[in-house]
């Protein structure tokens, strides 16, 4: 795998409301360390570094912005200089100046990590892979939640991110593990 020296690493959703018990079990449970190791790798080589924070229309979620569930986890709160990027829906390009501000910059390869795999994250690389950008999904830097589906099967966590990774790869973007990056 090739770096861009400009390329954008995309946190997505990485705040405290996630850890709510009331969204179930889930996989990966190192991938907020390999979140930070990649946040810290980018901060090291001044490489450009988009938070994407998920303000929610719906007073049940856990990101409703009259809760602390809404603010960033400590470890991943943005400095100075780097961008936040607030969303309504899952994609992060819906409604946002992302796609923009991604090509006045210059920048045409993202790297995209955070949660939940089958949501934010799919929804948000699809659209990446769609406008033309050279999209990166590290897999052991996302997780998601047990889900059921349509017809009323239950799926674990790991399943589910499986899945959305298969959707992915190849057609959207390149999936990826942390060891290929760092």
């Amino acid at each position: 795998m090739e770096l861009h020296t400009n390329a954008a690493l995309i946190l997505i959703d990485q705040q405290k409301g996630i850890h709510h018990p009331k969204l179930g079990p889930r996989n990966n449970p190192d991938a907020e360390e390999y979140m930070a190791q990649l946040l810290s790798e980018w901060r090291r080589m001044a490489r450009p570094v988009i938070h994407v924070q998920h303000l929610s229309r719906s007073p049940e979620s856990v990101f409703w912005p009259q809760q602390s569930g809404v603010e960033f986890q400590e470890r991943f709160e943005p400095l100075l200089g780097e961008r936040v990027i607030q969303k309504q829906v899952p994609d992060a390009f819906s409604g946002t100046t992302l796609a923009a501000s991604l090509r006045e910059a210059g920048i045409e390869q993202l790297i995209i990590v955070g949660v939940a795999t089958h949501n934010s994250v799919e929804s948000t690389a699809r659209t990446a892979g769609n406008l033309g950008f050279e999209t990166w999904v590290v897999e052991d830097a996302c997780y998601t939640f047990d889900k059921v589906d349509f017809f009323g099967k239950k799926h674990s966590a790991q399943e589910v991110h499986a899945m959305s990774l298969g959707n992915l790869h190849g057609e959207y973007a390149t999936v990826i593990r942390i060891t290929e990056i760092l």
